[in-house]
């Protein structure tokens, strides 16, 4: 079992120490057309990567619009959400981020305690998969750290709450398997799909960070199990794209939500204080959503379903998108996703039985209409 992690990412080693192996110098990346085609005939998404998504000059303005509309919308977010894993776990807590769109996150939540609490908790990255798992020589390597500690689990959002469902059953085995007793509690900035019980709220609005790739992620890819790379006592995988570095805004991004601490702490705490008091427990909601999705456009596989913003950008950036779902009276929230959608001659169409502000549906191989 691996007993070392590799200096990776372009975030300060203080901010967060991800727990994955570097398979930087192999080529792994498959076209989107080719990519979607093996997806759909079996073969599983984490035993490959998409190519990355290099934003035109027009993209990135609309992410720096987006940072300066909603910085301290997710600052305020990133405060509840950190409150209530103060007040839940107190502070001998590991935040365990979930590679990869929960680093910044965690980064963010890490930053917030440090400001707020005076204590800077320890911040790793680890890979979950759908319908594969945990990293558990992640998990072994936090516990052999810190032991006694909590752990707690944090990710960016919700979509369908699959990974909210793989968490759940992927921290049941390790502890039935090792004896320990992980909460598998996930803490999410947005719960739009009213997966979670610990949120920073439910609206399904634009987290800047959902726009971009690894530019927003320390330049670190999505995480890789292929056994051809992976062996049983390594990480699971990931790339780091130096290439990238003059793109990258991982920084400057944590850096601009960061700054509005001061302004949201005192709203963040009283909010905080009200959702432990009141527990909105998960309901699924967006479930019924995704039901009816799937009998309308006669979809067989949820998996080609990608609720949310966030999911519906991720669609966009790297899969081969169908059509896009939109809930009228959303548009001007969701300006990214039009503009990645008439960048990829997708069509856009007004949707409203559905919780979510958008929707994106992947085209079934072998589908044209």
């Amino acid at each position: 079992m691996t007993d070392r992690a590799v200096r990776m990412g372009s975030y300060p080693a203080s901010d967060v120490t991800f727990l994955l192996k570097d398979l930087s110098g192999i080529s792994i990346e498959k076209s989107t057309k080719e990519r979607e085609n093996l997806i759909q005939s079996g073969t599983h998404y984490s035993e490959m990567l998409p190519v990355e998504y290099k934003p035109t000059g027009e993209y990135m303005n609309l992410f720096y619009a987006s940072l300066e509309d909603s910085k301290r919308k997710v600052a305020e977010a990133v405060a509840i959400v950190a409150e209530q894993i103060v007040q839940k776990r107190g502070l001998h807590t590991v935040l365990c981020s979930l590679a990869r769109a929960g680093t910044p996150i965690g980064v963010l939540i890490k930053r917030y305690i440090e400001y707020k609490h005076h204590k800077a908790l320890p911040h790793y990255s680890v890979s979950i998969i759908r319908d594969r798992g945990i990293d558990e020589n992640g998990l072994h390597y936090i516990l052999r750290r810190h032991p006694g500690d909590s752990v707690a689990f944090i990710d960016g959002w919700t979509g369908k709450g699959a990974i909210t469902k793989e968490l759940t059953r992927a921290v049941s085995d390790f502890n039935n398997k090792y004896g320990t007793a992980l909460s598998s509690e996930l803490a999410v900035l947005a719960d739009p799909g009213y997966c979670s019980s610990l949120f920073g709220t439910r609206e399904d609005f634009l987290i800047p960070s959902a726009c971009l790739n690894s530019t927003v992620s320390g330049l670190v890819s999505r995480t890789v199990l292929n056994e051809k790379w992976i062996g049983k006592d390594d990480f699971h995988g990931a790339k780091y794209y130096a290439d990238l570095l003059e793109e990258d805004v991982s920084n400057l991004y944590v850096d601009a939500i960061a700054a509005e601490f001061p302004a949201v702490e005192k709203t963040a705490a009283e909010t905080a204080a009200v959702l432990m008091e009141d527990r909105e427990e998960p309901d699924w909601r967006g479930l019924a959503s995704i039901n009816s999705i799937q009998k309308e456009f006669g979809i067989d596989n949820t998996h080609l379903i990608k609720p949310g913003v966030g999911e519906t950008t991720r669609v966009l950036l790297r899969r081969v998108p169908w059509k896009i779902l939109i809930k009228p009276g959303s548009e001007k929230r969701l300006k990214h996703i039009l503009l990645l959608a008439e960048d990829r001659d997708v069509p856009v169409e007004e949707y409203t039985d559905m919780s979510y502000s958008c929707c994106g549906l992947i085209r079934p191989v072998g589908r044209d209409k």
